[in-house]
């Protein structure tokens, strides 16, 4: 893979550029991540997979595109490159330094998503299918954002756990019973599809040198911009000052602190279909909290 990479790079800055130096990169369980030292000092991020699903890295790019548009909105790695396999195996990316978050950080975050959460298009949904871990995400176009959240992000993720976990009949029906009262759960009023990183845990956020808010790893799709803040606390809270900013920026409906574990529910669903384990009875006791 080595020479498909440095090909690549040699298309991006010409024949004379050569790799000095590969620096592995900790992260994520599904692929593999480098930055790669140039003999023009410049770094630049590589991130590879050798069998990887389907449109995996297609998919990705397209949405690190999509995520560059909205002015102010997070700064984003810009696409360099991506391999020219009929299903791509690595993408090159803009190196950005991460530094630790300093006071003024998280209200910049907030205002920064708020703006990208404007972004918008007559559906919800995405002209294509992406990934949201190695799960496929389903991103049908619908007009109605209570039929999009329920068909393709809750009762999709329940269909793969019953084929591939085999999903308790009682967690099952109590589903389907939740499926049944989410248009009295959810307030949509005067909402617009909102264009969201789909997969907004602390993982994928972080503090460039300058504390400009950066995102990375996106599962992109237009949808409840609510989905994206419940993400942030899903697997460790963001200062305060992050969602009072946010609300400022782009008022929210009351009753989110509720509705927070009905967007999170999809993620949980998705957990337990990738890891199995507690996740199970993570989905049950949201569940039920919201039929008892």
């Amino acid at each position: 893979m080595k020479e498909q990479v440095l090909q690549l790079l040699k298309s991006i800055y010409g024949n004379s550029i050569q790799i000095k130096s590969f620096e592995a990169i900790p992260g994520g369980c599904i692929n593999k991540t480098q930055a790669l030292n140039l003999s023009n000092s410049e770094r630049v991020f590589l991130k590879y997979n050798s069998s990887p699903p389907k449109n995996f890295f297609t998919a990705e790019a397209d949405g690190l595109r999509l995520l560059e548009k909205p002015k102010k909105g997070p700064r984003v790695p810009r696409l360099l490159g991506i391999s020219n396999e009929s299903n791509s195996k690595f993408l090159l990316l803009e190196y950005i330094e991460s530094s630790a978050p300093k006071s003024g950080f998280a209200s910049r975050f907030g205002r920064a998503l708020a703006k990208m959460h404007r972004e918008t298009q007559e559906q919800y949904g995405l002209g294509y299918d992406n990934f949201i871990g190695k799960t496929v995400q389903k991103n049908n176009l619908e007009p109605d954002g209570l039929v999009f959240f329920r068909e393709h992000r809750i009762r999709f993720q329940q269909e793969l756990a019953r084929k591939s976990r085999g999903l308790p009949k009682s967690i099952d029906k109590r589903l389907d019973l939740f499926c049944e009262k989410l248009d009295t759960l959810l307030d949509l009023k005067d909402e617009k599809p909102a264009l969201l990183h789909g997969d907004l845990w602390s993982g994928n956020y972080f503090a460039s040198h300058d504390q400009a808010p950066c995102i990375f790893d996106p599962a992109v799709y237009f949808g409840l911009r609510e989905a994206d803040l419940a993400m942030t606390e899903m697997f460790g809270r963001l200062p305060e000052e992050f969602y009072r900013s946010y609300h400022e920026a782009f008022p929210i409906q009351p009753g989110y602190i509720k509705r927070k574990n009905i967007y999170n529910l999809y993620h949980l669903l998705n957990h337990y279909n990738l890891f199995g384990g507690s996740y199970l009875e993570q989905v049950n006791q949201t569940v039920r909290s919201f039929l008892d």
